[in-house]
């Protein structure tokens, strides 16, 4: 008989086991671990998300009243999930939400983000999603939301950074080099891949916009006539105008040796000559007389 009422009890037992395992394996798994393959499924709903990584003190401080959050939160039936982040497994998340510190919590509801920085108690956080005081805040704007296409391409740039510093370690813990030898693997690769880029856009640019090959022009005899004529009277314009300055020149220079030689000359007559009267010498000679004979202009040539 003893053993008919202790079959019961166990069975009792073990369905109370289950169910209080039950619920808390739903309280532990209602922290969701993101990672760059599933964090799309914050999108939906409304989530808190902290980012941290394991070697912050401030991040490990947090990770019981984290967990706290995440257990009201499910008892309450708020709607609200929890999620995390370890940077250090998904550097690509930490350049997508741009984590400058940590640890960093970000309210997600409907795709609009929103970083919280209010006190971090279990109180505070809980009622900043039952009160809904995440109205208060403005959201991160468009451009810089991490579903952006923009911040899409950090995230790239982060994983790249972080495939680069996994070589780097390699190549020294590895392979034993020194840290300026696997700089110098780095400076040589960039420059040769810089260079095969530059080859590749400079054959794409030839293959979109070809170069214009020189098209052959057609000149008629008569044209080449008419050049040359003109060719030759604009030859013979200049000849004439040099000579019509050098005629200028010539002139100008006589006049000036005329000026000099009536300042330089003596006076053409004495004063015994300015007594004598007119008959006796005959008739004066006219004023214009006494003077040298002027150089005639040479006339210009007609143009």
């Amino acid at each position: 008989m003893a053993r008919v009422h202790t079959v019961p009890q166990i069975f009792h037992f073990f369905i109370y086991f289950s169910f209080i395992l039950c619920c808390f394996t739903g309280f532990v798994s209602a922290n969701r671990e993101l990672n760059e393959d599933n964090w799309i499924e914050i999108l939906e709903g409304e989530w808190m998300v902290e980012f941290y990584a394991p070697w912050c003190p401030a991040c490990n401080a947090l990770s019981p009243a984290w967990r706290e959050l995440s257990t009201r939160a499910t008892r309450k039936s708020l709607g609200v999930r929890t999620a995390a982040v370890d940077v250090t497994k998904s550097p690509g998340l930490s350049g997508r939400f741009v984590v400058t510190a940590l640890p960093t919590i970000f309210h997600v509801i409907d795709g609009e983000f929103r970083q919280y920085k209010g006190p971090r108690d279990v109180d505070s956080m809980l009622g900043y999603v039952e009160d809904q005081r995440w109205k208060q805040t403005e959201p991160v704007p468009s451009w810089k939301a991490p579903n952006s296409i923009q911040m899409t391409l950090v995230a790239e740039f982060f994983k790249l950074s972080q495939a680069l510093r996994s070589v780097h370690n390699m190549l020294m813990e590895t392979y034993g080099l020194p840290t300026w030898g696997s700089y110098l693997i780095f400076a040589l690769a960039t420059i040769f891949i810089g260079a095969l880029l530059g080859l590749i856009l400079v054959c794409i640019i030839d293959l979109l916009y070809p170069p214009r090959r020189g098209e052959k022009v057609f000149v008629s005899q008569q044209e080449l006539d008419k050049r040359a004529r003109g060719d030759q009277d604009a030859k013979d314009k200049s000849d004439d105008d040099q000579e019509l300055i050098n005629d200028d020149i010539v002139d100008d220079d006589d006049n000036e040796k005329n000026s000099d030689a009536e300042k330089n000359s003596p006076s053409d007559s004495s004063e015994e000559d300015k007594e004598k009267p007119a008959a006796a010498g005959g008739d004066s000679a006219p004023a214009g007389a006494e003077r040298g004979e002027v150089r005639k202009r040479r006339p210009r040539k007609a143009d």
